[in-house]
Parts: C-alpha cells; structure tokens; sequence
C-alpha cells in the first residue's frame, strides 16, 4: 500500500515544484537575523510563514514565543502546525530554523543574498540550505498529504523555531523547557539541518563544543623599547602553539564520527594596537573545541588552565579566559531506533542509497533532545553550503527531501 500511496505523493511533490521555488524566494526576502548578529529577529518571517501556512490549508497551530527585549517586537516567535493522524498521542516531528546568519562580505556574493534567485537548477541566496531547504521540503511534504486525503498513521509536529544560529534559548531549548513534556516518549523526531551531498548520513551523536577566548594582559610601550613593557602578543603567540598539546592530552578516536578525533583549533584573532611601532598590552585570540563525547569538557577547561598558568608564570601576563560555548554532549541516539530505522527506509526507497549512522562535529539542536533523553535524528541531503558566499540549494534536494519526510508520514 505505501508504494502506490509514495508514488502518489511523489507526483503531487513534482507538481509544487514552482511553489516551493517561489516560497524559498519570498523567505529569503525577509531578513531573520538574531541580535546576536546585529539583527531584529524572526517575527516578520514566522508572520509570512503562518500565513502562507494557513493559505495551502494548515489549520491547527500552537505558539511559544520567547520574549527577549533586544529585538524590537520584544519577543522571539516558536510555533508548531499540527497534522492530526490516526493516532493522536505519537508524532513524528520535522524541526527547522528560521533564522539565518548574515550574508558576510556582500562582495564575494553575485548578487543580493536577499533576493533569492534559479540558476542551473540551484537557488541562491542567504538560507535557502540553512534552514529553508528542509523548512520547505517539510511543509510541501505535509501538503501532500493534506491534498491527497491521506490520514497519516502517527500525527505529524512541523516546528518553526527561532535563534537555532547563536544560542537556541530562545528557541527549541525555551519550547522544550517550557512545554512539559515537549514530546512523548515515543515521538519520532528528525532535524533536518545536517547531512551530507549523497544523502547517506544520519546524524546520531555530536561532539562536545568549547569555544573559548583568551585575552592576554601584558604592557604597552613604544617599539623601539620593548624592555619597557611587556608583549601580550608574544605570550599569546606562545599560548597558542602550547595549547597544541590539548590533541595529545585527548587523543581517542571514533569511528562514528568524522574526522574521529577530538579538534582543538584557534580561529579568531582580534586587532591589538593600530600602529607598527607599538608593543600591544593586550592580545586577544579565540579557540574552537569540538570534543568527543567520552571526554568531560571540565577536564579539558583544567588542562587548559594549567596550560595557562604556565604561560602567565613564564611570561610575567594575566591571562582572562570567556567562554562564548559550553556544551557537553548528550549520550548519542540509538543506532537502531526507531526514528533511524525508519529514515534509513525512506532514504533507499527515494533515492536509493544505503544511509548510515554516525557523528558530528557541528552542533545541533537535536543535542538538547538527547539530553532530554529523546531519540532524534539529523538529516538532510545538503551541499553543504551553509554559511557561504553564493549559498545554495538544488532543487532536486528540496524535492527529494520532502519526498523523504512523506516517506515517513506514510509508514506505519
């Protein structure tokens, strides 16, 4: 039965190909960039997303809206559309992001990030992978059924949630903190906001993720008598080539995930003194640590702080350090459960290739789910161009991938 009811789906998913097209575009059009990154937010987004919701016939919604006064209507918008199934007490949720990150240098876009456009089968513009893809590819899934007339067996949860890019504490982590229970325990939850080009990988367990910065406090004076003051950048130069030693002090691998190790990178550096013949009294650099799960991140902070202790010994420099992330992971999702079992099914059947467990480096929301002890699953048939200049998506994707979730709403 599911086979005649699939291709049924699947033709009516081809016909929206120009519709789902058309509501990539008019989303792009509304910037949803948090305050974080200098932006007002997700409520005019999640407003013309509701109402093209209700014009394809969604009915039934629930909000959770976070306040937050650093945006101008005062609230970050949450909101779920509810399919009623047969049964009404398990759901399979899809769970995207509304938000975006900034377009970055507008100079190395071909053209306005904002306004979204078709070439050579892809559509460009800022979110349209990160998260409007699958936000889409899920919607137009959902509308398949609606329009065929087909109760799916298990209700189905489409959630629209905000601040995925920085935090998510006013976002799914705030649903889930406030709505008690979020989900049942049977719930078959995927979040479709990692993958891989062929569509194989099933995101089951991500890394732990520490970033940190270090600001390093020595004197400043003229150039041409560095003994009169105290060079912050030389100590941190020093900082960074001794916190190499952290791959040694972690050094398991997992195979689940890839690459298998532990990664422990400096990344962003901050400007010291604006002129050449100046010693800089304060340096400032960053670190991105993405941590196997068997590892405790208060171990690696002690090794970190001892490092650092002695570099301000030897160097005769007070070291501050912040952190911008802390997040232990959560205990990985099951191999075999159900919500696995049941994409790794639809994959082959819709595009016919054999998907596998495995882990991540890159944080999701679907790490706080599995805290909260919940199987979820991450999935998408991406080309990984999040984040980038000329973001993309094929076309091909946003319809194969909501070909996917259908799959989904029509097992039983």
């Amino acid at each position: 039965m599911i086979n005649n009811e699939l291709q049924r789906i699947s033709q009516r998913i081809d016909s929206y190909r120009e519709a789902m097209i058309e509501l990539q575009i008019a989303l792009s059009a509304v910037s949803a960039i948090g305050p974080e990154n200098g932006g007002d937010g997700e409520l005019l987004k999640a407003k013309l997303l509701e109402e093209r919701l209700i014009q394809m016939g969604f009915k039934n919604f629930r909000h959770c809206d976070a306040k937050d006064e650093r945006v101008s209507s005062g609230i970050r918008p949450n909101f779920i559309t509810t399919i009623e199934g047969k049964n009404k007490n398990k759901f399979i949720w899809i769970i995207t992001h509304m938000d975006i990150v900034p377009p970055g240098e507008l100079r190395l876009w071909s053209h306005d990030p904002y306004s979204a456009y078709v070439k050579n089968g892809h559509i460009y513009g800022r979110g349209v992978e990160d998260n409007q893809q699958d936000m889409v590819a899920s919607i137009f899934a959902a509308k398949a059924m609606i329009d065929e007339g087909l109760i799916p067996e298990y209700s189905i949860n489409l959630a629209f949630v905000s601040d995925e890019e920085t935090s998510s504490n006013k976002g799914l982590y705030y649903m889930i903190d406030f709505v008690n229970p979020l989900f049942n325990d049977d719930d078959l939850i995927v979040v479709p906001d990692s993958g891989n080009p062929q569509g194989s990988l099933i995101e089951v367990a991500e890394k732990s993720m520490l970033w940190l910065c270090f600001k390093t406090k020595g004197k400043q004076c003229h150039g041409s008598n560095p003994h009169l003051g105290n060079n912050a950048f030389v100590a941190a130069s020093h900082l960074v080539t001794k916190l190499v030693k952290l791959k040694k002090l972690f050094p398991e691998s997992d195979p689940l995930f890839d690459p298998p190790q532990s990664t422990f990178e400096p990344t962003k550096k901050e400007a010291n003194v604006g002129n050449i013949n100046t010693i800089p009294g304060e340096d400032i650099f960053c670190m991105d640590c993405r941590v196997l799960p068997n590892y405790d991140l208060h171990d690696v902070m002690t090794s970190i702080q001892k490092i650092v202790r002695g570099i301000e010994k030897k160097f005769k420099v007070k070291i501050e350090i912040s952190t911008a992330q802390y997040v232990q992971s959560a205990k990985p999702t099951a191999s075999d459960a159900p919500v696995v079992q049941m994409l790794t099914k639809a994959i082959q059947e819709v595009y016919n290739v054999k998907a596998y467990p495995g882990g991540v480096g890159a944080g999701t929301v679907a790490s706080y789910i599995r805290k909260k002890n919940y199987p979820v699953a991450v999935w998408s048939k991406t080309n990984q161009t999040a984040h980038q200049p000329d973001e993309n998506c094929p076309v091909d994707n946003m319809l194969g991938n909501a070909k996917v979730f259908a799959h989904l709403f029509l097992q039983k």
